[in-house]
């Protein structure tokens, strides 16, 4: 199965922001593994989703009231019982924020179990991220 890109879009507003009326950095999370969720959930039942690991979430610039933020997700690597999505999200041309999450599928006991799910990477871009994905702890 090929990645498949799913986009969010979230409008900043006074109450996203922090003491320096830029994006609240853990609200900015929240949007990331929304979209990741989202991504996960395209795949696999949402009651078998857990988030498990945010892995280097990187902004890259402030984010101020008003600026709409599209935050891009897809499932990048696929393990036994894991699902390793990558999201990004920019402002118009400007990417923001950058970074990959662990969910892994469960049971209704929530111990792991497996999804049958292969991803294959078929662009460079996919490819390059599946291999910073594997390098992931």
């Amino acid at each position: 199965m090929e990645p498949v890109p799913f986009m969010i879009y979230h409008l900043v507003k006074s109450e996203d922001l922090n003491h320096h009326q830029t994006l609240y950095a853990g609200r900015g999370a929240e949007w990331v593994v929304e979209a990741g969720f989202v991504a996960a959930a395209n795949l696999l039942p949402p009651a078998n989703i857990v988030c498990v690991k945010i892995h280097g979430l990187e902004f890259s610039r402030p984010v101020r009231a008003g600026e709409i933020a599209c935050f891009l997700s897809k499932i990048i690597l696929a393990g036994r019982s894991r699902l390793v999505a990558f999201i990004k999200a920019g402002v118009g041309e400007q990417e923001v924020v950058r970074g990959f999450i662990t969910f892994v599928n469960v049971d209704a006991q929530g111990h792991s179990k497996p999804h049958g799910i292969v991803i294959s990477p078929l662009s460079e871009e996919d490819r390059v991220l599946n291999v910073e994905a594997q390098a992931l702890h």
